[in-house]
């Protein structure tokens, strides 16, 4: 894992001129004033790994909305809550892990909602289902019907 969100891992296809939260428009300076912090932290947080920004052909920074959440958050781990950086990444590559997994088990539930109607959908309905009879003292005598002919 990258710990960052560097390119477009986890934010699927985009339509051209789609704005998201993931959508890179702000260039170092502005996501730095928006972000509370210097430019010179946005640059160490990208080489340590903690918020990684996309890049431009000419290898300049582009942050996201979703970027700027994510400085704010490193910010305040490390001041509010004392974190380190390296702890710090190592909480952003344990939220991303979990990410993952939860989307992989949405992916393998669905799978398997499917499979299961698929195979209820295959049962023959001329079949009676089997309900447990009550056992009961009474005697029944059969009796076979006399063939005619």
């Amino acid at each position: 894992m990258d710990g960052g969100n560097g390119g477009n891992q986890g934010r699927g296809p985009r339509m051209p001129y789609e704005l998201t939260e993931h959508t890179p428009v702000y260039v170092i300076s502005v996501a730095a004033e928006l972000s509370g912090l210097h430019p010179q932290t946005l640059r160490q947080y990208d080489r340590l790994g903690l918020v990684s920004p996309d890049r431009t052909a000419g290898r300049g920074r582009r942050y996201s909305a979703r970027d700027i959440e994510q400085l704010r958050e490193v910010q305040r781990l490390s001041q509010e809550e004392g974190i380190n950086l390296a702890g710090i990444k190592r909480i952003i590559e344990l939220e991303n892990q979990v990410a993952a997994l939860q989307a992989r088990v949405a992916e393998l539930t669905a799978a398997a909602d499917a499979a299961a109607a698929a195979v209820h959908a295959s049962y023959r309905r001329d079949l009676v289902p089997y309900q447990q009879v009550q056992q009961s003292a009474a005697l029944v005598v059969w009796r076979p019907k006399k063939r005619e002919g």
